[in-house]
């Protein structure tokens, strides 16, 4: 048996994470796939929770505790994201460790030490970073409820994030395989799902148990 992918969506907000990761978990159970959606932060649990009173303005914390809580929340889900995976069942995730460190990072925290609380997690199969300008993020519905959607805090994010980029599709390059992929999220629904099908099929089989992992 195989194990299931796992698909990452990372942008800044209103970037159409959610909508796409919808749409590719439906195709792809269309397809007789078993898939599960998941989204960090988990917000059921006690750490999830904590981290909902502080993205909703309800409760303050210092940058570096919410930095450490959202990691915090990725580990006390791993061996269930683990779990699915090994049991064939395709995950799709909508924000993970490169999140945690843009946005982290846009707050001035130094960039090493924000990685380094997730050094051990198992890296996605693929990442889909969905392109977007903060302007017109800001634009879409829902924009400015939570405590990060401002447009100069997101130009930071967006910055933050092409550093990451950067480092990832070199990896992905020596590696042999398209581990990170950057699309236009200002296209067409429809063109962007297709282009993300594209992508998820070109991913290579594995067997349970191989993963790869978060690291320097």
């Amino acid at each position: 048996m195989l194990r299931g992918k796992f698909i990452l969506f990372e942008g800044l907000d209103r970037s159409g994470k959610s909508t796409q990761a919808r749409k590719l978990a439906e195709a792809l159970k269309e397809r007789g796939s078993r898939v599960e959606q998941r989204h960090y932060p988990e917000r059921s649990t006690q750490v999830g929770s904590a981290i909902n009173s502080y993205l909703t303005k309800t409760k303050s914390l210092n940058d570096q505790a919410i930095h450490l809580l959202f990691s915090a929340n990725r580990w006390e889900l791993q061996q269930a994201l683990v779990d699915l995976l090994d049991s064939g069942v395709t995950v799709v995730v909508d924000r993970y460790v490169y999140s945690g460190v843009a946005f982290s990072s846009a707050k001035g925290l130094d960039r090493e030490w924000c990685w380094q609380s997730d050094f051990g997690l198992v890296r996605p199969d693929l990442t889909i970073f969905l392109d977007i300008s903060p302007e017109e993020a800001s634009s879409r519905g829902g924009y400015g409820e939570e405590i990060y959607e401002k447009v100069s805090f997101q130009s930071k994010v967006k910055a933050e994030f092409a550093l990451i980029a950067a480092k990832e599709e070199i990896r992905s390059s020596e590696a042999g395989k398209a581990s990170w992929v950057s699309l236009n999220a200002q296209t067409s629904l429809e063109t962007l799902h297709a282009q993300i099908l594209s992508h998820v099929d070109a991913v290579p089989d594995r067997l349970p148990g191989d993963y790869d992992f978060m690291q320097k």
